[in-house]
């Protein structure tokens, strides 16, 4: 697989519903207005754009919510709306002023072996001195990973969440098994039951039970270690079964179960219960959480978004079709999530930027790749991958052109910027 440059044609963010605060808001400012649409950008805007990994979120096209999320939408943002008010009135953050940003957080998406291309990310954010972690939210792979940074920095700072990250994913990528694919969640909603046999369905077949998940988990995560002072903020995503709502798990909360419940793959192994209430996979409530952790934190955030939205070929198999449908479902929720939060910053005239790195816009293809593959070269891919995005990303200041920036690259000069030149 060959790695390409971010595609300005093909595009993952999205914004432009209606206006968050006129759709939730019970304060004033709910007007019942529609958000006017973007207007189509002049040849000139459009050559001084960053490619889709570095946009702002609220710099991109327009796209439809999904069905069926809007009332937890409208919950989760509602909650926010009132910290955005709160912050209003706030000078600037010295962290918004600065490029690479003195203070981040970051959103972690869920996607089975894709999340290796996480890895290669907070990789590189964790080599990027300047930069303090304020908090991290994740589902399924997602949440591993972040509780992998989280437990390793306790121990070791930055050197020891990186080595952390890449024990756990060589041992799964060495050992390649069952079990493996179930701690990273690598069995979609439907793509499982097409890719093992109809035998693995939940109740019929249970290879493992928890135990063992939960003994392999234990071997790389330090749980005590996520309730140090120094920790960052944690929020995992698990979805309970009996409504389908968002529960979100914090730092003293988070255990075995807690990160088994972010990964449980439905069609494999009964529901995980923790304090009486069954949970499945994070992923199918919020992939990743980004209203809490907007409401949690007030540095700017960068969403991880590891499995594909978009895919140029028409599925005609079931496999196909089934893997394409997981990738749709995966990216509705988030992609709503944060046209909602976008929508309510604008109106509100504060809060934090968010952007997005997307692995898609990175590797040729990945949409017709499987989350079950641990094979060693392609977690090679990913994470590489994940490092050179984070790198380009962490290294152009915001304002910067991308043609600048190839320019530069081509006279050979630096292209870091100073970690304190001021944002236009």
């Amino acid at each position: 697989m060959q790695q390409k440059a971010a595609q300005p044609q093909s595009q993952t963010q999205a914004s432009g519903l209606l206006s968050a605060v006129d759709i939730w808001s019970t304060g004033p400012g709910a007007t019942g207005r529609v958000a006017p649409a973007a207007s189509k950008p002049t040849q000139k805007a459009a050559a001084t754009r960053l490619p889709p990994a570095l946009l702002p979120i609220a710099e991109a096209p327009a796209v439809a919510e999904p069905v069926g999320v809007a009332k937890s939408l409208a919950r989760r943002v509602a909650d926010v709306i009132p910290a955005l008010r709160e912050r209003a009135g706030e000078p600037e953050r010295a962290e918004r002023r600065t490029w690479p940003p003195r203070k981040l957080s970051l959103a972690l998406q869920g996607g089975g072996s894709f999340g290796a291309f996480t890895w290669g990310v907070l990789e590189r954010i964790l080599e990027e001195p300047g930069c303090e972690l304020e908090a991290i939210s994740g589902a399924s792979i997602g949440a591993v990973n972040a509780a992998l940074l989280a437990c390793g920095f306790v121990a070791d700072g930055r050197q020891g969440a990186t080595r952390r990250l890449a024990r756990f994913w060589s041992r799964l990528t060495n050992e390649s098994s069952f079990r493996s694919l179930m701690l990273i969640g690598g069995f979609s909603p439907a793509g499982s039951s097409v890719a093992f046999g109809a035998s693995l369905k939940s109740g019929q077949f249970d290879p493992f039970d928890l135990d063992p998940l939960r003994e392999a988990l234990a071997k790389d995560i330090d749980f005590a270690a996520l309730r140090a002072g120094h920790c960052p903020r944690l929020l995992v995503a698990a979805t309970r079964v009996r409504d389908g709502g968002l529960k979100l798990f914090g730092n003293d909360d988070i255990s075995p179960d807690v990160l088994l419940a972010s990964t449980c793959p439905p069609l494999v192994h009964c529901a995980v219960e923790i304090d009486g209430e069954s949970y499945w996979d994070g992923g199918y409530s919020a992939n990743p959480p980004v209203a809490g952790l907007v409401r949690a934190a007030e540095s700017d955030v960068l969403v991880v978004q590891v499995t594909p939205s978009r895919d140029s070929y028409i599925p005609i198999t079931s496999a196909a079709i089934d893997r394409r449908l997981d990738q749709i479902t995966a990216n509705s929720v988030l992609n709503a999530e944060i046209a909602a939060l976008e929508s309510a910053r604008r109106d509100i005239a504060s809060g934090p930027r968010i952007f997005r790195i997307a692995a898609e816009d990175e590797i040729d293809g990945l949409a017709q790749r499987s989350a079950v593959d641990l094979g060693t070269n392609f977690i090679k891919l990913l994470h590489r991958s994940g490092r050179n995005a984070a790198d380009r990303w962490l290294r152009q200041l915001p304002n910067t052109t991308t043609a600048a920036m190839r320019q530069r690259e081509k006279a050979g000069a630096s292209a870091k910027p100073a970690a304190e030149a001021e944002l236009v």
